[in-house]
């Protein structure tokens, strides 16, 4: 008894048309979404610096905030812990020149609202060099 069949079965083909398909597509996608960097070359003729003698650091003005939030500027007691008493002892102190470094140095304890209101002030004339004094906490190294 033979059990096999005399036809012959045909061998399994894989297609590849959708298989290019899909490669195609791909490369169409990522080509669609690559950024491309455009490299300018802009040919600059940059001053040159001569060498002088430098001035020595202007001295900063320090605004400190007690824990109950009163101000004193340059270790001067500002009159009320209003803005406006703040803003007059910041230029009676700075003049014009709104160019010297401002340090801010507030008690751990000090309300957040009188920081943000002396940063404030020192905004609304004019200080662009700000700096807010902290203190290493203890037990911990300088990285």
């Amino acid at each position: 008894m033979n059990f096999r069949s005399k036809s012959r079965r045909d061998e399994p083909e894989v297609n590849l048309v959708p298989l290019v398909d899909v490669a195609l597509l791909l490369v169409v996608f990522f080509m669609l979404s690559t950024t491309f960097v455009k490299m300018s070359a802009i040919t600059l003729d940059l001053p040159e610096a001569s060498p002088q003698a430098q001035s020595e650091p202007k001295k900063p003005l320090e605004i400190t905030i007690d824990a109950s939030g009163q101000f004193y500027v340059n270790g001067q007691r500002v009159i009320n812990a209003q803005i406006e008493a703040l803003k007059q002892a910041i230029q009676k102190a700075a003049g014009d020149d709104t160019k010297i470094p401002l340090l801010i140095s507030a008690d751990a304890k000090t309300p957040h609202q009188a920081v943000v209101s002396a940063m404030d002030a020192a905004g609304q004339l004019g200080f662009v060099h700000l700096s807010l004094a902290t203190r290493q906490a203890p037990g911990r190294q300088k990285p």
